[in-house]
């Protein structure tokens, strides 16, 4: 999770977590009776976008949401070991705390390296993108992750036309060695894109099929 609520400009554009894409995702893992825990790079509480609907509301009612997402726990309070999974939603703030922080880079590494699954929602694969492992390669280095495109961020005002953004995710994604994919090269904007344990959407209805998938590829 991100603790950025906004961009750091003068109109301060949005860049709080997407409830879309992180709501869902909770709702599955618990559903299948695994337990969910919260990371962000300062700890704490943690902010979101968009207004709960429907299954979305009964999780941040009744499913402990609410507790977890205002006491998020900071990098060093989490043993990677003691996880099968790392799963990173959307909303700008990635870009901004996690993409760059070592220590959520460190145990994304773990993760993955321990046989764990990676999987990202919406601009959630900029905070894998920069991921190192033990060899010094890429995490995404040679896989293929949906990410949102260029041509959607330099188009758009969310972040003035990509001005705000401190990376475009499909060219990091690109440099970093991976297979960069998203609307411009999929046949369908919804696809969930399985590689070697890392699932990725670009598109936020999607998270919720990326939580299932994790659970797929762990059973």
């Amino acid at each position: 999770m991100s603790n950025v609520v906004d961009m750091g400009d003068p109109e301060k554009h949005e860049a709080r977590n997407d409830l879309f894409e992180v709501a869902p995702p909770y709702h599955v893992f618990l559903s299948h009776g695994y337990e969910v825990d919260f990371v962000s790079p300062k700890g704490g509480e943690v902010h979101f976008m968009r207004d709960p609907i429907g299954m979305i509301s009964y999780t941040i009612k009744y499913e402990g949401f609410s507790e977890k997402t205002k006491s998020t726990l900071a990098p060093n309070q989490v043993n990677p070991d003691e996880y099968w999974c790392v799963f990173t939603g959307g909303g700008y703030g990635v870009m901004f705390d996690v993409a760059d922080n070592a220590s959520l880079q460190s145990i994304i590494a773990d993760i993955y390296e321990s046989g764990g699954i990676v999987g990202v929602g919406g601009h959630g694969s900029a905070g894998i993108v920069n991921v190192k492992l033990t060899d010094g390669d890429y995490l995404v280095k040679g896989k293929k992750i949906a990410g949102f495109p260029n041509s959607t961020e330099t188009t758009k005002p969310w972040a003035k036309q990509g001005t705000l953004l401190p990376f475009l995710i499909e060219s990091q994604l690109n440099q970093n060695g991976a297979i960069a994919l998203n609307k411009e090269n999929l046949a369908d904007k919804h696809e969930v894109v399985v590689d070697q344990r890392i699932v990725s959407t670009m598109f936020l209805p999607s998270a919720a099929l990326v939580a299932k998938e994790m659970i797929n590829l762990i059973q």
